[in-house]
């Protein structure tokens, strides 16, 4: 009798250490003592061992064993779902496994830079949230899609407001372009309506003007006066002749800007061409900034119809063509001695 029940007791022993042992390892923390969470990205149709090629990757895994041990005896390994997903510190195998087979992703952020072009956001896009550039690109040009929220494909892109936004990994790029522009129009009936109202500005003079005032401006504090020089030619009538919009006129007809524009850029039959035109153009050449939007509807007011470039990145603005042709001049000049200046150092 004192054996069987030392066997016994041998046994219940074994048995407690297993459960404790295997306890410890379905429960017990598995990934590090880091701050907060840590980022990870699971790509399409990743195996078992490159998810943890990608924990490891990401220094979240602290014995990637016993998480290839869980995931094979729970059958969840052959379940994860690709994605973006943040990992806490201290996570046992169970709740990491149970998060990637379920898919519980963490939105990514996203920022979309002002006065691009559509191919750079479309990039942006693309290296953040796995999604196919091309189809970003085909959403804009998505005429059901661009009637659906109010405007054309030749304009949509205009109101891609840059802001940061959040999107869950592998959101589809036609959800991305109407929740952005349904971000746009919430920002320009809360910042920027009173404002054109007052004008008699429509949203998408707004941001037509916007996306000009964003080529011409590099600094934030002229482009309310840069606005008003606009506005005011608007007003009497005068052709707006805007070098960003020749700009735009040579991107889309030879695929590229130029740091100068020729006069013989100014003769280019085109409707965006505003040297030629009368008025604004149809619409918007870029994606304008908070601040060019904020700018368009609440311009500087003065009698300034011309400005040139000063050489430090701003404007210097005159009243009269003699005063510009002056200025611009005096910029030539200040061009032409550095580049001497320049060439006499290469020396």
């Amino acid at each position: 009798m004192r054996t069987q029940s030392l066997l016994v007791l041998i046994a219940a022993l074994v048995f407690g250490v297993g459960a404790g042992v295997g306890g410890a390892i379905l429960f017990g923390p598995n990934t590090g003592s880091y701050d907060g969470s840590r980022d990870l990205i699971i790509p399409n149709g990743a195996s078992l061992d490159q998810t943890v090629d990608s924990l490891q990757a990401e220094n979240i895994l602290v014995v990637p064993s016993t998480f290839r041990l869980v995931a094979r005896a729970t059958g969840w390994g052959a379940q994860i779902k690709p994605g973006h997903y943040r990992v806490e510190a201290h996570t046992s195998n169970y709740r990491l496994l149970d998060k990637l087979r379920r898919g519980l992703q963490a939105p990514v952020r996203v920022i979309i830079p002002p006065g691009s072009r559509p191919s750079t956001v479309a990039k942006v896009m693309a290296n953040r949230l796995e999604l196919d550039a091309d189809a970003f690109l085909s959403a804009l040009r998505d005429t059901s899609l661009a009637q659906e929220v109010g405007t054309t494909p030749s304009r949509l892109f205009g109101y891609m407001l840059p802001e940061t936004y959040e999107f869950y990994w592998q959101t589809p790029a036609e959800t991305i372009v109407r929740r952005i522009k349904t971000s746009f129009d919430r920002y320009y009936e809360r910042r920027l309506a009173p404002g054109a109202d007052s004008l008699g500005l429509t949203k998408r003079e707004v941001v037509t003007l916007a996306s000009i005032v964003e080529w011409e401006a590099l600094q934030d504090q002229e482009k309310p006066r840069i606005a008003g020089v606009y506005l005011n030619r608007l007003e009497r009538g005068w052709r707006l002749q805007a070098d960003p919009t020749i700009q735009y006129v040579l991107i889309q007809t030879r695929g590229e800007r130029t740091s100068r524009v020729l006069y013989r850029d100014l003769e280019i039959d085109h409707p965006y061409n505003t040297y030629q035109i009368d008025g604004l153009p149809p619409g918007p050449i870029t994606n304008p900034s908070p601040s060019s939007l904020r700018a368009a509807v609440n311009p500087e007011r003065h009698e300034y119809f011309y400005f040139a470039a000063d050489g430090t990145g701003g404007h210097t603005f005159s009243r009269t063509l003699r005063e510009h042709n002056q200025a611009a001049e005096e910029y030539h000049e200040m061009m032409d001695r550095r580049a001497r200046e320049a060439d006499g150092s290469s020396r």
